[in-house]
């Protein structure tokens, strides 16, 4: 008996690079196919995810980005090491398609799948390419582009996918958007695990500034570090504001769906959650994002006009004040926006992932 065809992931070890990743595989195991896991030591770290049945393969990898004098005379060598042994690996147990979703321990597996013309592609979740995917988006078979419009290098083409997303956000996909009004309305404000501060310094002080009528029906929920919470708690206890406050909150497919209207940083992820659901969303990118690919990341919902993308050197209380009420303010507005933020959605970029393997492997999809 033939063994089933396997998918070779090459990951890094952020969940950025692991959610779309663990997609995929659980997607392709469905499908009946194998599933192997290249990354290095501390990507495996974060694969626990991960369901028992891929195999978790560690090859070395390194990046000039850590380390001192002698980690970084090092670097060229470990990695020359890790593409060996992927070579190895792949010689004796042959992908039929090996996919990259960025993050420097992904080299040796894309370098292999390279160096032996075997069916690869990468998977970029940004609106800017990742350093490594930079290096192989010429070299590989097809891009699967997370956010679109992708900024590309000259030359290559890349397939808009959409980033896959969580169980929980797809059973509330287009979940009916209540429109702001006269009665109790719910702010969400994501301040994302970097940069969140400045959130927590601006949007209290932009809903004091509110008027008393809307300020008076906000309940909101603030996802803040906690070295930033008591301050915010403190701003909207004196705005006279309804806040619930946290570090994380556990059940923001939920909160997402009952917003009138959403704050948040422009993560691929978070873009990728907000469209899916079909909310009004205020985008304030993270100025020290690579590449400013957070900025690149909110284009489609602003050109969609979905959103109001405030660049973060822009950003201050009365300006967000009148957004907020520009809005909120406005119900055919904010519903149209939660209609244009649906039309940029791709609950299906797990499915499309899945049929670009299948084209690759010459599978009839």
């Amino acid at each position: 008996m033939a063994r089933a065809k396997l998918l070779l992931i090459a990951a890094g070890g952020t969940g950025g690079h692991m959610f779309p990743a663990q997609a995929l595989a659980e997607a392709m195991l469905a499908r009946g196919w194998r599933v192997k896991l290249s990354t290095d030591e501390r990507g495996a770290r974060y694969a626990g995810g991960f369901p028992p049945e891929v195999t978790i393969e560690k090859t070395a990898s390194a990046t000039f980005a850590r380390g001192g004098a002698l980690a970084k005379l090092m670097v060229p060598f470990r990695i020359a090491g890790g593409v060996v042994k992927a070579v190895a690996s792949q010689l004796g147990d042959k992908p039929a398609v090996t996919v990259g979703f960025g993050g420097y321990p992904s080299i040796p597996a894309l370098s292999a799948a390279w160096l032996l013309r075997q069916p690869r592609m990468i998977h970029e979740q940004n609106g800017v390419l990742g350093r490594v995917n930079q290096i192989f988006a010429p070299r590989v078979d097809r891009i699967a582009c997370g956010t679109w419009p992708t900024d590309l290098p000259q030359g290559v083409t890349g397939i808009p996918t959409g980033n896959p997303v969580r169980g929980a956000i797809l059973e509330r996909a287009r979940a009916p958007y209540i429109a702001p009004g006269d009665y109790p309305m719910s702010l969400l404000v994501i301040g994302g695990s970097q940069g969140a501060r400045i959130l927590s310094d601006v949007v209290p002080a932009a809903v004091a500034q509110l008027p008393e009528g809307l300020r008076d029906n906000l309940r909101i929920a603030h996802q803040a570090r906690n070295e930033d919470a008591e301050r915010a708690a403190k701003a909207y206890a004196e705005a006279g504001v309804r806040a619930e406050i946290a570090p994380f909150f556990a059940d923001i497919p939920r909160r997402l769906s009952e917003a009138q209207l959403v704050i948040s940083r422009s993560g691929a992820s978070s873009i990728a959650d907000i469209s899916v659901i079909g909310r009004p969303s205020i985008l304030i990118p993270f100025a020290a994002a690579t590449g400013d690919h957070q900025t690149a990341n909110a284009r489609g919902l602003a050109d969609a006009n979905a959103a109001v993308l405030i660049p973060e050197n822009l950003l201050d209380a009365p300006s967000l004040a009148g957004h907020i009420a520009a809005i909120l303010g406005n119900p055919e507005a904010a519903e149209q926006m939660a209609r244009h933020a649906l039309s940029e959605g791709k609950p299906d970029a797990t499915a499309r992932l899945v049929a670009l393997v299948e084209e690759l492997a010459g599978d009839p999809t």
